[in-house]
């Protein structure tokens, strides 16, 4: 059973920073990209695709970003694989949302922006920047 577990979200003022953690157990995940995606309050519809925020590779060496947090967002893991981080600097109140960690196993060298790519999600960590 692929479990992922996101941790360190909080409330923040703007211009500060966070730092994301999503836990992956359940197999290797040495084969595996993952992404980084969020909803903000108020855009949980039906068919709405969460936003893509950021995605890595499964060696680590190819990242992607959206442009809203390019410059601002590191998506980085651990060695063994199992671990992604998310440092989040300069924060905004536009980056208020639920941030949910991803796994995609097909594609795997490639950090697809595409929700629709990824396996198994993670239940969210909320992130609240006031300004």
């Amino acid at each position: 059973q692929v479990q992922l577990v996101e941790s360190g979200g909080g409330l923040v003022q703007a211009g500060g920073s966070l730092r994301l953690s999503c836990a992956a157990s359940g197999r290797t995940f040495s084969g595996v990209a993952m992404g980084w995606f969020r909803q903000a309050p108020g855009k949980e519809r039906p068919g709405k695709e969460r936003e893509f925020v950021a995605a890595i590779n499964w060696s680590g060496s190819g990242t992607n970003y959206a442009d809203s947090v390019k410059g601002r967002f590191t998506i980085s893991r651990t060695g063994d694989k199992n671990t992604v981080y998310l440092q989040m600097n300069s924060l905004k109140p536009e980056d208020t949302a639920v941030y949910y960690c991803a796994a995609e196993f097909t594609h795997s060298w490639i950090a697809t922006s595409e929700s629709s790519a990824y396996d198994y999600w993670g239940q969210g960590t909320q992130v609240t920047v006031s300004s």
